[in-house]
């Protein structure tokens, strides 16, 4: 008898090179096991990438100037590849793969994943008054929504009704020993004597970079050498560059843009600072932990405070609030010793392999229920 093929799994992002949602997509895309599943990585908004990906992973670049553009490009995908099992990844694409879901070939199987805490995306994001609407409507729809918390799917079954039997939670993947080999290829672009702070993220309100820079004049006065290093883009870096100027931080702050590899800015890093007002649980921070480094946070949901909170090598703010995190940042820097690194063994369960399996029994779940059905 024939070999039954392979299930054709499609994962879908806006586009390579973005955050943490893109960067979970693309180590789905390198892990999965390309002997079981033939994998299919989609960009909505990205017409052709230069990043490398195995031969196995079939790339489709949609090209769509945004998201909501790109509808017709995706049905046309899905019913040219007609994949078993879709997974997207970041709510805006979620909303579109879920709104078209009844016209995709009728044993389309579709995961969701919510990069974001539900309740405190909708109270401080300035989304449209309708967006809760959607996630009521369309996230029921998900044969899956992945959460990167146990209080992210607590907060999801009560803010929008999801029925508990489809929430889970699953790790993000995070690649250590990569990370822990990357260490030291590039060096830092700030050469003063310090302390260097590194912050990562999209330039976005909810990153809370502004407030970062706020406490940045508390964290000079005291220590007159610190530079901070910015990595990442976004539609906040014009008015964050300004807030700079403003603040008299010219010489203090360097905006460095997107940084594919942001480990490579570790070595010279005195810490690594989270100043978010409202997370799911970002790889940026867990790839930090990943490399040692001394981590100050703002607790930005529950689940990132019940990780960080009482591990060693971590300051976390007892508030969401400037003062609270110039205060962590001081005590921080008062502490810590030059060059001084952390096990944060918490990173462990975050592990690539782990993870990838994870995802893989997952996959392997939601594929046999439509077996059964």
């Amino acid at each position: 008898m024939p070999k039954n093929p392979r299930p054709k799994i499609l994962l879908l992002i806006p586009h390579l090179g973005g955050g943490g949602a893109e960067r979970v997509a693309s180590l789905l895309a390198r892990g999965l096991p390309a002997d079981k599943y033939e994998l299919h990585l989609g960009l909505i908004t990205q017409a052709h990438t230069s990043e490398a990906l195995p031969n196995s992973v079939k790339l489709h670049a949609l090209g769509a100037p945004r998201v909501r553009a790109g509808a017709f490009r995706l049905l046309r995908l899905v019913h040219s590849l007609k994949p078993k099992l879709i997974l997207s990844s970041m709510a805006h694409l979620n909303f579109l793969v879920l709104l078209l879901r009844p016209f995709f070939p009728r044993k389309t199987r579709v995961l969701v994943r919510q990069n974001s805490t539900v309740s405190a995306s909708l109270a401080f994001d300035g989304l449209p008054c309708y967006t809760r609407l959607l996630y009521r409507l369309l996230y029921r729809r998900a044969d899956g929504v992945i959460c990167q918390t146990l209080s992210m799917a607590a907060d999801m079954a009560q803010e929008l009704g999801v029925p508990e039997n489809r929430l889970v939670v699953l790790p993000n993947p995070v690649d250590v020993e990569e990370i822990r080999a990357s260490i030291g290829l590039n060096p830092s672009p700030l050469t003063s004597p310090g302390p260097h702070l590194l912050a990562v993220g999209r330039l976005a309100p909810e990153k809370g970079f502004d407030s970062l820079l706020n406490a940045m004049v508390s964290v000079r006065r005291e220590f007159p050498k610190a530079r901070l290093l910015i990595a990442g883009k976004g539609p906040e870096e014009t008015a964050l560059k300004a807030l700079s100027r403003v603040l008299g931080l010219d010489t203090t702050v360097h905006f460095a843009g997107y940084i594919d590899r942001p480990s490579t800015l570790f070595p010279t890093a005195t810490l690594f600072v989270l100043p978010s007002r409202h997370e799911g649980l970002p790889n940026a921070l867990l790839e930090a932990a990943a490399g040692g480094l001394p981590i100050v946070a703002l607790p930005a949901s529950r689940g990132l405070a019940e990780l960080l909170r009482d591990q060693s090598g971590v300051w976390l703010a007892p508030t969401l609030s400037e003062n609270a995190l110039a205060t962590s940042l001081l005590a921080a820097l008062r502490a810590l010793r030059p060059g001084e690194r952390f096990a944060h063994s918490f990173v462990e369960a975050f592990r690539i392999d782990r993870a990838i399996q994870a995802y893989e029994t997952l996959i392997d779940q939601t594929l046999a229920e439509d077996r059964i059905n």
